[in-house]
């Protein structure tokens, strides 16, 4: 399985612009550029979607390791922040709140580190990855 996503730029760095599209259509030529990405404009930017990948890549895996436990999550909520520092992504940090019926705040720390550890976008970005995760 391969899914491709496509970056058109145009000029120079901090004066250009390009537009990302994916494959599947979910958005097409979305604006980014230095301003979209360091500073305030309205766009994307290659790290909010990192962002929203690994947040989704890691809910995904974790409702599985919870079913996998013989928990079925009626809610995983979780946010994403990367951080840059000195032009480096270095940091993938993950808020997690769940809903899980039936589980002890222990398990549920058991499953979600296990879930952080092994999401396939935690495992691609290489990186010192943090978690704060509680139950809601």
């Amino acid at each position: 399985m391969k899914r491709t996503s496509t970056a058109v730029w145009n000029g120079s760095g901090k004066e250009g612009s390009g537009k990302l599209s994916t494959q599947s259509k979910a958005f097409e030529n979305q604006a980014y550029s230095w301003h979209t990405r360091f500073g305030e404009q309205s766009g994307t930017n290659p790290e909010e979607l990192i962002a929203a990948a690994h947040a989704g890549c890691f809910s995904m895996k974790l409702s599985f390791v919870l079913g996998a436990a013989g928990f079925t999550p009626d809610e995983i909520n979780t946010s994403c922040s990367i951080n840059i520092d000195n032009g480096v992504i270095d940091t993938s940090h993950l808020v997690v709140r769940a809903k899980v019926p039936g589980i002890t705040p222990e398990k549920f720390k058991e499953c979600a580190e296990d879930a952080k550890a092994n999401c396939p976008v935690s495992k691609a970005l290489n990186m010192n990855i943090t978690m704060d995760a509680a139950l809601a």
